[in-house]
């Protein structure tokens, strides 16, 4: 399933998200489930076609990501695996930042991570004359929206609904929009 909320020239994209990547490293072997969120760029092209044509929407490349992972085995709400991912070189993240507090409230975290799009983009890298100046108090306000959105889509994977494992004998596996 996937969630989308768009402003000006950023958006915040949401799925539930299986995952099985058999280079792991140490101590994070086997399959994860849960969910990821991104800030992403978005663009508005031009129409194709009339003044009532439907709106062609780019949803391009990824600021800051929040994984929102747990073992898949694992008791549900564990997020033993969860992590953020502060920076992007295109469409590559960095490494996996664990941060406790993220593990220990990841719903108010990335709520409150979201409220403040300017130490977001520096933290990331991004210029900010990319972005349109009232997409930070946009997505301020959209947070309780946004977070309300998160919790019960980890609702729904924890109650096993989403975030699923593909059928099949699995080496590899990523299931889900993002």
């Amino acid at each position: 399933m996937l969630y989308a909320f768009g402003f000006e020239t950023i958006g915040v994209v949401m799925s539930d998200l299986y995952f099985l990547d058999p280079n792991q490293r140490a101590g994070q072997e086997g399959p994860e489930r849960g969910v990821r969120l991104e800030v992403r760029k978005l663009d508005r092209p031009e129409l194709n076609g009339s003044v009532y044509s439907a709106q062609p929407i780019g949803v391009g490349l990824p600021i800051w990501r929040a994984d929102l992972l747990e073992r898949a085995d694992g008791p549900a709400g564990a997020f033993d695996r969860t992590h953020h991912h502060p920076v992007f070189t295109g469409w590559e993240p960095s490494k996996r930042t664990f941060v406790d507090a993220l593990s220990a409230n990841p719903v108010d975290w990335v709520g409150a991570h979201l409220s403040n799009l300017d130490a977001l983009l520096d933290e990331a890298g991004v210029d900010k004359n990319e972005i349109d100046p009232g997409d930070g108090e946009r997505l301020r306000h959209a947070v309780p929206e946004i977070v309300d959105t998160l919790q019960r889509l980890l609702e729904r994977v924890h109650a096993g609904e989403l975030g699923t494992k593909p059928e099949g004998e699995l080496v590899s596996a990523r299931a889900g929009w993002l």
